[in-house]
């Protein structure tokens, strides 16, 4: 990897929809890491970094917790060196299934809330 195929913290904020103090506070507890750094110390961040964050992004409306979704990188990274790994495949099914039941809980708070909305607009 070069310096052109990266992209600092901004540049990285931009594309995820994130803010750089929650950027650095991922670092800080361990869910990134730069893919490396300039000379003068700079945080440069490689397309993985990218997907790593929007993954996180995904997983804040479905209730995950810091640690829950450390767990689910550490799955997704041991799949990546190993992808035939049979132990990390089934944990990473049980998350998926745990997801399934979250994103449906969501879904029903959703429902209620709009005809929460609606019931409002009729008065």
């Amino acid at each position: 990897m070069t310096v052109n195929d990266t992209m600092h913290i901004g540049e990285l904020a931009e594309r995820t929809g994130l803010s750089l103090r929650t950027i650095r506070h991922y670092e800080e507890v361990g869910l990134l890491a730069p893919a490396m750094r300039t000379e003068g110390g700079f945080r440069l961040y490689a397309e993985a970094d990218e997907e790593r964050l929007l993954l996180i992004r995904r997983m804040k409306p479905l209730g995950y917790t810091l640690e829950e979704m450390r767990e689910l990188l550490r799955v997704i990274d041991a799949l990546a060196a190993e992808p035939r790994d049979a132990a990390m495949r089934a944990r990473l099914g049980d998350i998926r299934d745990e997801a399934v039941l979250r994103r449906d809980r969501l879904r029903r708070q959703l429902e209620a809330a709009d005809e929460f909305v609606e019931r409002l607009t009729e008065r």
